[in-house]
């Protein structure tokens, strides 16, 4: 597996890492935990070293799965996971949380179900607008200087609160949703920021949650449990109307002898050499198809090709419910 950095700031990981959200929740079922342990571990065997996980998965639920399936070979992987949400013991929640004090709580109990000694990435999930940044960034700095995080990063962050958070402590990447039919970071600052400063990028949702697979049509029956059965992008008229984006993915993805889920990949992976995409999978076979996108060659001239079948083209419907959007920091 190839391997990048995140910007400037040292931290090595394979060139595609593995979000593991939809292993606890999301997609309206939970994977078997015995097969999910060995899915993980199965991504290690093929060369992957970036594990990305979050407290709010689960909730708690999804750590404890990453840190029993990397117990064994965590000196050999980059274990990423993320704070901010404001989560009760029993698991429901009440909002945003970023204070310091409760940054610091979270991160002992990060430690504890991660069954490890220190958090290669620790990013804030959510921008908490009730307290400053600069504050966030000192109290994670307080636990990079204890040994406790080694990195710090921001996800769904305005440019203008990464660059206050950087002036406080080196932020080392940045996570938001990114694909090609998710481009909000092209234009709102965030990835000239990222290449400005030095940061890494980490697209989430790499594949659109699915559907940039090629897998997911009109037709195709979404559970009530499944988050995407509430997405404005998600609707059978807006699915119709987009599958036009995976017919360019997939005219390119036939002259390469790839998959369309590969060339979606490997279009973030020629937009900038600090760019790490983590797709999410529960099967084997999705995990290795995803990995074949690093061995994935976009020329100039296949990337001007996407570009001008893209301006055709108007993806509908917002790439989220607003409620979930109104947490965002915009």
């Amino acid at each position: 597996m190839k391997k990048r950095k995140l910007g400037r700031s040292g931290l090595e990981v394979s060139a595609i890492g593995l979000g593991t959200m939809s292993m606890t929740t999301a997609y309206g079922t939970e994977m078997d935990r015995e097969a999910a342990v060995a899915l993980i571990r199965s991504a290690v065997e093929r060369g992957e070293t970036f594990f990305d996980t979050a407290e709010a998965y689960g909730p708690f639920e999804n750590e404890r799965l990453v840190g029993e399936a990397l117990a064994p070979v965590r000196d050999q992987v980059v274990i990423a996971t993320k704070f901010g949400f404001g989560i009760n013991a029993d698991g429901s929640r009440y909002g945003l949380n970023s204070k310091p004090d409760h940054i610091r709580e979270v991160a002992e109990a990060m430690l504890t179900r991660l069954r490890t000694d220190h958090i290669d990435l620790l990013y804030q999930h959510r921008v908490d607008p009730s307290v400053p940044i600069e504050d966030v960034a000192g109290a994670v700095g307080e636990l990079i200087r204890q040994g406790k995080v080694k990195h710090f990063g921001l996800s769904e962050a305005s440019a203008r609160t990464i660059r206050r958070a950087n002036a406080v402590l080196p932020v080392t990447a940045v996570q938001s949703e990114y694909s090609l039919w998710t481009r909000d970071v092209e234009q709102n600052g965030v990835l000239a920021a990222c290449e400005e400063l030095g940061i890494g990028f980490v697209p989430f949702s790499p594949l659109g949650a699915g559907f940039l697979t090629g897998k997911i049509d009109a037709a195709t029956v979404l559970a009530p449990t499944d988050f995407r059965a509430y997405s404005p992008r998600f609707t059978p008229e807006a699915r119709k109307a987009n599958q036009a984006v995976v017919d360019l993915l997939a005219a390119v993805a036939s002259r390469k002898k790839a998959t369309v889920a590969q060339v979606a990949l490997a279009w973030l992976l020629a937009q900038k050499p600090w760019i790490v995409p983590i797709p999410g999978t529960t099967k084997l076979r999705r995990l290795e198809e995803n990995l074949g996108a690093a061995e994935v060659e976009l020329t100039p001239g296949d990337l001007r090709e996407i570009e001008r079948a893209f301006g055709n083209v108007s993806v509908k419907g917002a790439r989220l419910p607003e409620a979930v959007l109104a947490m965002t920091d915009r």
